[in-house]
């Protein structure tokens, strides 16, 4: 199979030098600023993209649609855009610049796209003080619009990126790690890591809490990424239904940053983490705990009423000791069968 070179075979992209910087990826101007635009275009590459993912070309494909997502979410993340056009030079960028263009209010944007009228706003606004929600969640209940152009316009008025979860799936690699109770509780799913970060999708941002949480396991920081709940909700289900296990992380950050692709499961041979099981639910133990009371207690009696009455002139010592070694046994086999998780188990 003949190699190609997927920039300029596939994206008509002229730029030689490697690796591309993302406007470059994106096919934009350096440090265009409109988010809309910068969706879109990723939008349109994406799904041109995702033609060649069949045949030989498979693997290329899916590596190109990584990077174009990556490119997306940091152009659209107003702090992480900000740092990275102070990489590549822009005067007057970094992080104390993430407000300089002039970010849109939430209620500007809903009017000035057109997503929703006057009166909707303000009958959500009603809404949303009597029931004690945000605005966009208010609007979301009452149907103002589809949730994709509410969230939407939520996340460019608080600077954070939108993510389709259709076009940028799950990080297999990095779900495996993360507590499945805690996923399910604040209703996030990791969906790439990019710029040392692990970018995390959800309908809200990410409490401080999560983020040092997560900072603890993977030894980097957690961006924002917003999605609508329709979508994090079923990618939840997926990744973190009630009987999950989460896996302990022993890699490294380059190790994860190496190893991780969103869309693909790392190959086992390259994959340099060691993996562990964590503690039971609390449910569980006091399950398996009763069990394994429940068999030793029995096989005790059993073992000591069979010396009793078997032996000729069984004394204390033995009855005790018979008792003892058959009840450890059976003890042992029960706690060693008993489930792993529990019905009742609580979030």
């Amino acid at each position: 199979m003949a190699k190609i070179d997927v920039y300029k075979d596939w994206l008509h992209i002229t730029a030689t030098n490697r690796p591309l910087n993302y406007y470059q990826l994106l096919k934009f101007d350096d440090f265009v600023d409109d988010p809309k635009l910068i969706r879109e275009r990723y939008r349109e590459l994406n799904a041109y993209v995702r033609k060649f993912a069949t045949g030989d070309y498979i693997e290329e494909s899916q590596d190109l649609m990584n990077e174009l997502a990556k490119a997306m979410l940091c152009l659209t993340d107003a702090e992480r855009k900000a740092e990275y056009d102070f990489s590549l030079g822009r005067k007057g960028s970094g992080p104390a610049a993430t407000d300089q263009y002039g970010r849109r209010t939430f209620e500007a944007i809903l009017l000035e796209d057109k997503i929703a009228t006057p009166d909707q706003i303000k009958k959500a606004k009603n809404f949303a003080d009597a029931v004690g929600l945000d605005l966009h969640q208010a609007l979301m209940q009452q149907k103002a619009a589809t949730p994709e152009q509410i969230m939407l316009a939520y996340a460019e008025s608080i600077g954070a990126p939108f993510v389709n979860l259709d076009d940028v799936p799950v990080d297999e690699y990095f779900a495996k790690f993360i507590n499945p109770v805690t996923a399910r509780q604040h209703s996030f799913v990791p969906v790439a890591s990019d710029m040392g970060k692990l970018i995390l999708a959800s309908p809200e941002p990410i409490s401080i809490d999560v983020e040092d949480e997560l900072r603890m396991i993977f030894d980097m920081p957690v961006s924002s990424a917003i999605c609508t709940p329709q979508q994090v909700n079923a990618a939840i289900a997926k990744y973190y239904p009630r009987d999950a296990v989460q896996q302990v992380y022993r890699g490294s950050q380059d190790d994860a940053q190496a190893d991780s692709k969103p869309a693909k499961q790392p190959k086992p041979k390259k994959q340099k983490a060691v993996v562990e099981t964590v503690e039971l639910t609390e449910a569980a133990k006091k399950n398996r705990v009763k069990l394994a009371l429940v068999c030793f207690n029995f096989a005790f009696l059993l073992g000591a009423a069979g010396i009793y009455f078997g032996a000729k002139h069984p004394r204390t010592w033995m009855i005790v000791a018979a008792g003892l070694a058959l009840g450890l046994i059976a003890g042992g086999i029960g706690w060693a069968c008993a489930p792993k998780s529990m019905p009742e188990d609580e979030e």
